[in-house]
C-alpha cells in the first residue's frame, strides 16, 4: 500500500488502520458504565461554552439568559450529531465492503467505527431525553434523521466522505478548543463530548484514508461533480441551520421571564443563526487540518468554486460580529 503523510511522520496506510484498531480497543467505552453513570442535567450549568455559543454577541442578555441560550444550543448541538451519525455509519457500512475480500485491517477499523457511531447514536437520544427531563416543553428538534440521511446518501461517495472528514475533525476542534478548559459547563454534558471526542479522534482519520482512496479511484469529471454536490450539501446543511435556528429563537423567547423588544428578538435569531453557521460550516472548511487534506485532492478552480459557495456563510458571520463590536 502507498504511504501517506501522518501527524506522526511516513507511515503506510495499513499501520494508520492498525493504529485506529489498537486506540478503539483501548478506550473502548459504554454509555451508562463510563458516560452517563446515573447522572441527570441540571439546570443551573451551562451546557455549551460561549466560544461556541458566541453569547457574547448578544450583550443585552444577563447571566441567567445565557445559560438558557447555552442549553439550547447544546441540546440542538446534540441532536445534530446525531442525525449527522445516522448517515455517517450507513455510509461506513458500504465503503467497508470494498475491503471484505481484501484487507481485513482496514476492514475491521471500518467494522469498530460502524459499531462506535451506533452507539453514539444510542447516547444522543438518551441525551435528548435526559435535556427533555430538565429543561421546560416547547423545544423542537426540525430535521428528520431519516430524510436527511436519504438525502445525502443519494450523493457520490467522494463528497460525503469530505463532509463526514469534516465535521469529525471538528468535533475534536470543538472539544479541545472550547469544551475541555471551561470549568462553567455542566459535567455531565463535558463527559459526554469527551467520550464522544475519544472515539471520533480515530473516526476521522479513516475519513480521510477512505476519502483519499476514492479521490484515487475517480476522474477528474467525476471530482468535479462531486465538488458540485459537496457545495449542493453545505446548501442543504445551511437550510436544516436556518430552520433550526428560528425555532430555537422562538423556544428561547418563551423561556425568559421579559419580553424581548424586536430588535433584541431578531439578534437573537441571527445570533443563533450565525453561531449555528459557525458551529457545523465555518468552524470546519476553515480548520487547517481540513483545508491541507482538501487542498491536496483539488485544484485552484475548485478550490475558488468552494469558496464562492461559502463566502456568503462567512460574510454574515462577518457582518455580524461587527455589528455587535460597533
Amino acid at each position: 500500500m502507498k504511504a501517506i503523510q501522518s501527524e506522526s511522520g511516513k507511515i503506510s496506510t495499513q499501520q494508520r488502520y492498525a493504529k485506529c484498531i489498537e486506540v478503539s480497543r483501548r478506550i473502548r467505552w459504554d454509555i451508562d458504565r463510563d458516560v452517563l453513570r446515573g447522572r441527570h442535567f441540571d439546570p443551573a450549568h451551562k451546557f455549551m461554552p460561549d466560544g461556541l455559543t458566541e453569547v457574547q454577541r448578544l450583550p443585552f442578555l444577563d447571566a441567567g439568559e445565557r445559560r438558557v441560550m447555552s442549553q439550547i444550543q447544546g441540546r440542538t448541538y446534540a441532536n445534530m450529531f446525531g442525525m449527522i451519525e445516522r448517515f455517517i455509519g450507513a455510509k461506513m457500512l458500504e465503503v467497508g465492503r470494498h475491503h471484505a475480500l481484501d484487507d481485513q485491517t482496514a476492514l475491521e477499523a471500518i467494522v469498530r467505527f460502524t459499531d462506535e457511531e451506533l452507539k453514539h447514536q444510542e447516547l444522543f437520544r438518551r441525551v435528548e431525553a435526559l435535556a427533555a427531563e430538565a429543561l421546560p416543553p416547547g423545544y423542537r428538534f426540525i430535521p428528520q434523521a431519516d430524510e436527511v440521511a436519504a438525502f445525502v446518501l443519494g450523493k457520490s461517495t467522494w463528497s460525503i466522505l469530505a463532509l463526514t472528514c469534516c465535521i469529525e475533525i471538528v468535533t475534536q476542534v470543538h472539544f479541545r478548543q472550547s469544551m475541555e478548559s471551561d470549568s462553567s459547563l455542566s459535567p455531565l454534558f463535558k463527559d459526554i463530548f469527551l467520550f464522544h471526542w475519544k472515539e471520533e479522534s480515530q473516526h476521522a482519520i479513516i475519513d480521510e484514508l477512505e476519502w483519499m482512496r476514492e479521490d484515487a479511484r475517480i476522474d477528474d469529471a467525476a471530482r468535479d461533480a462531486a465538488i458540485g454536490d459537496l457545495i449542493e450539501l453545505v446548501g442543504v446543511i445551511d437550510g436544516m441551520l436556518q430552520a433550526q435556528a428560528a425555532a430555537d429563537a422562538h423556544y428561547f423567547a418563551t423561556q425568559l421571564d421579559r419580553a424581548l423588544s424586536d430588535e433584541e428578538e431578531a439578534r437573537v435569531h441571527a445570533g443563533l443563526l450565525d453561531a449555528y453557521r459557525w458551529q457545523y460550516i465555518v468552524s470546519g472548511v476553515d480548520e487547517p487540518r481540513f483545508g491541507e487534506i482538501l487542498s491536496g485532492v483539488i485544484g485552484e478552480a475548485h478550490g475558488e468554486r468552494l469558496g464562492a459557495a461559502l463566502a456568503p456563510l462567512r460574510r454574515r458571520t462577518l457582518v455580524s460580529e461587527v455589528d455587535v463590536l460597533a
